[in-house]
């Protein structure tokens, strides 16, 4: 393989590694962490200012490896296997104020490689091998914090030139070999600005040169597990006479070797220590009680954890205002010891094992901050009569305890409590009595988990402050959610959560009307209706998961607050039918301030279903919505014209259904009458005075039917024409007149009779011509011009012997076909 294809190679293999690297802000943080790089990708902009280089493989570091990164600010090439680092090799980054090489097993350091790092200010060597402090790093004249832990360095001495790093603050060498500290080893220490934290934590002391520390001024010295033995810890603390530090920490991690306590007076050194903050982390759980506070007594912050304490001695504290007590199986509550203690301002005592609360906190004016939690205590009476004195008490945090009793002026003395914290403790009497009405300044209460049954709605009157609100765990009895809320006109946050509420009414919140997050999760609530009064404006986090809602009307959804950004509806079961599209369109639309959207959903088809809701078909269901509309339309178009058609030929469909019972035919039925007049009422007259009078008064007499003597009573006009005329009569005789043909009932007789003789196929209607009607008018009745042009008819005449001839041929066509 030729040079140049290598070349071309190793360029395209940087390119690609290059591109690699994660942008974390533009042009300005890269991070190339873990690639496997063995230089500085080409593609990386000289604009960078932080680059993490870590995690990849650069065996010798120098000039090369680097391009000119003139803005470059932070580098961490930590684990990146460096053995050498060349006098360039930071030539290109001559600007890095952050040099991290942790984890590097370097076994050559170039005695000019920090040269051109004029600008340094924050040097990490941790594990990189170090036996002594590198001595070229005079021209370090910026730098703030060395962090050299982790190495076989045997001594904290430093180079004589670091006395003029004005803004040297941080020397950190734990974790290395130092078992011996002399005078003249902290002669720097003396001369270098009174700002600087030691770190010796983790180290193998075994002897410290009493005075080594005299006239040393640090900000902070942490010696926590610094010591081989207990001996040693008691000598050493003694030999730090005369050290003048802000803060110090010392003691034990967890989990390091356990010390043989010899002596309860361990201690006795920090006397002869000037100190402000002391941090005392045990660890231990010796046999003997030791003797923690007689030489802190002067200190204005002090923190034991993870100790023994038991019964606490009483200390006269000077200047004490925050004291920590942590893990320390107090048995008692310091009540009688720490009364009357005028500068204490927090008092923190928690992760105790139940520890017994009989003790009161009386006289301590300053106090304000006092933190109880987690120590299983029961209070008969709380909470007055456990603090009394302290007007100033703003921060009260009971939480996690066994059980708090409330009676009424249980916040007597304490009106400017601020915050108040009872959450996983049962607090007896809160939901039925007004305790506390008098907490006007009140911006913080959290009862949740507390077992409480709200039955009063005026529990939180007098609230006029509360901001946060949060009650999650709890119960209420009947309406009181309605009206438990109205005097909190300033509440911007209420936590109801795991409440069992099944229902919100509209006007539960009607008064909040800067209320900004409201939580009902793991609730049975099946409608979010509440949420659109028009109060709830500021609405902007609403998580209502874990419940049993199925849809959101889209009357609701329109008018949820327009400035919510953040809705949770997971874990819902979402109705995901067609009946749904308009809410889970949006659902698809609201991704932006739905929370967890990829936990929404459809629990429709089965209780095992994970189709999200955004991933259900809403096209196929459009598509059906479109069909059964269609198909709806059709439906009901259909039904109106059946029903125009059924009004408009109701007779006919009697009729149709007389014959579909069984048709009778004439020699199947004993007929009533002869004959079955059709006129019209206009022609009554004639057929009075003429017709029935001719034939019915003759010989032998005709019997005919006419609709105003022998139609039933009480019976439908359809029926009787049908029924009685009709089938009931042998023979049909029309009396066709300019009135018979502008009658719609006439019309109606003769179609009908009609469709009864052509099924029989005899010609038993007999038409009778009244008067002389245009032949254009006949065509207005169905069938009677055809009938009229295919059979004979009968024409009335008042002429004496056309009439005599009318009546024997009437009466014989009547009687022809008479049985």
């Amino acid at each position: 393989m030729s040079f140049f294809t290598i070349s071309a190679f190793m360029i395209c293999f940087s390119i690609v590694a290059g591109e690699s690297c994660t942008e974390i802000t533009e042009n300005l943080h890269y991070s190339c962490m873990g690639r496997n790089l063995s230089s500085i990708p080409p593609s990386i902009p000289s604009s960078v200012q932080t680059l993490d280089f870590s995690f990849n493989v650069i065996k010798h570091l120098q000039k090369t490896v680097f391009p000119v990164l003139s803005f470059l600010r932070v580098l961490d090439l930590s684990r990146c296997h460096i053995k050498h680092i060349k006098n360039d090799a930071f030539y290109n980054v001559k600007n890095l104020t952050t040099l991290i090489l942790t984890g590097n097993p370097v076994t050559y350091f170039g005695p000019g490689c920090l040269n051109f790092l004029h600008n340094l200010q924050r040097l990490v060597l941790v594990d990189v091998g170090l036996v002594s402090l590198p001595l070229q790093m005079n021209n370090l004249t910026r730098l703030r914090e060395l962090r050299v832990g982790t190495n076989n360095l045997q001594s904290v001495s430093l180079p004589p030139f670091m006395s003029s790093f004005k803004d040297f603050s941080l020397l950190d060498l734990h974790a290395n070999n130092i078992s011996t500290i002399k005078t003249d080893h902290t002669v720097v220490l003396r001369k270098i600005g009174r700002n600087m934290t030691l770190i010796l934590s983790r180290n193998p002391l075994l002897y410290i040169e009493p005075g080594a520390f005299k006239d040393v001024y640090l900000r902070q010295l942490d010696i926590r597990s610094a010591f081989v033995s207990f001996a040693a810890q008691k000598v050493g603390l003694k030999a730090l006479y005369g050290l003048n530090v802000k803060k110090i920490l010392f003691g034990k991690f967890r989990g390091d070797f356990k010390f043989e306590y010899s002596d309860a007076n361990i201690l006795d050194g920090l006397c002869s220590i000037f100190f402000q903050e002391v941090y005392y982390y045990i660890s231990d759980r010796p046999d003997e009680l030791i003797s923690i506070f007689p030489c802190m007594i002067n200190a204005t912050i002090v923190v034991v954890k993870n100790g023994v304490i038991g019964d606490m001695e009483y200390v006269f504290f000077h200047e004490l205002k925050e004291l920590y007590l942590i893990s320390n199986h107090i048995a008692i509550l310091p009540g009688k010891q720490l009364s009357h203690l005028h500068t204490l301002e927090k008092l923190v005592i928690t992760y105790n094992s139940e520890l017994f609360s009989a003790a009161t906190f009386i006289d301590m004016p300053k106090l304000q901050y006092v933190d109880l939690s987690s120590n299983r205590i029961t209070l008969k009476r709380c909470c007055s009569t456990l603090l009394s004195g302290t007007p100033q008490i703003r921060y009260l945090n009971l939480s996690l305890n066994a059980e708090i009793d409330l009676d009424v002026g249980a916040f007597d003395g304490l009106d400017s409590l601020e915050i108040l914290d009872f959450h996983h403790t049962k607090v007896v009497d809160m939901g039925c009595l007004s305790v506390l009405s008098n907490l006007k300044y009140l911006r913080y209460l959290d009862v949740s988990y507390s077992s409480i049954t709200y039955t009063n709605i005026y529990c939180f009157y007098g609230l006029s402050s509360l901001n946060v609100l949060k009650m999650a765990g709890n119960n209420f009895q009947g309406d009181v959610v309605r009206h438990l809320f109205n005097n909190l006109t300033v509440l911007e946050h209420l936590d109801l959560s795991y409440c069992h509420v099944v229902e919100v009414h509209s006007s539960s919140f009607k008064n909040l009307q800067r209320l900004r997050h409201l939580n009902l999760r793991g609730n049975n609530l099946m409608a979010i209706d509440f949420l659109t009064h028009s109060n709830l404006k500021q609405l902007t986090s609403f998580y209502v998961d874990k419940n049993s809602i199925t849809s959101i009307p889209l009357d609701v959804l329109q008018k949820l607050p327009t400035n919510l950004s953040e809705f949770d509806l997971s874990s819902n079961p979402i109705d995901c039918s067609c009946s749904q599209t308009d809410f889970i369109l949006w659902i698809i639309k609201n991704q932006n301030i739905l929370k967890q959207p990829e936990n929404i959903f459809c629990q429709s088809f089965s209780l095992s279903s994970d189709l999200r809701a955004a991933d259900f078909d809403i096209v196929s269901c459009v598509h059906k919505k479109r069909l059964i509309i269609v198909l709806s339309v059709c439906f009901v178009i259909l039904v109106v014209v059946l029903s125009v058609l059924a009004y408009r030929f109701q007779f006919y469909l009697q009729y149709c259904c007389i014959l579909l019972r069984g048709y009778r035919s004439p020699g199947q039925q004993e007929c009533s009458y002869d004959a079955f007049v059709i006129f019209s009422s206009y022609d009554e007259a004639w057929v009075m005075n003429e017709l029935m009078e001719n034939l019915e008064n003759g010989v032998p007499p005709i019997n005919l039917c006419l609709h105003m003597r022998d139609f039933q009573a009480g019976k439908s006009i359809a029926s009787n024409i049908i029924d009685e005329g009709i089938m009931g009569s042998r023979k049909v005789i029309v009396v066709v007149s300019q009135h018979f043909i502008d009658s719609a009932w006439c019309r109606f007789e003769f179609e009908l009779a009609q469709s009864r003789f052509m099924m029989e196929r005899n010609a038993n209607i007999i038409i009778i011509i009244l008067e002389d009607v245009e032949e254009r008018k006949t065509k207005k009745v169905f069938g009677l011009h055809k009938h009229l042009k295919k059979n004979t008819y009968l024409k009335w005449s008042r002429d004496p012997l056309s009439n005599m001839r009318f009546w024997i041929r009437l009466r014989r066509a009547i009687i022809s076909t008479k049985q």
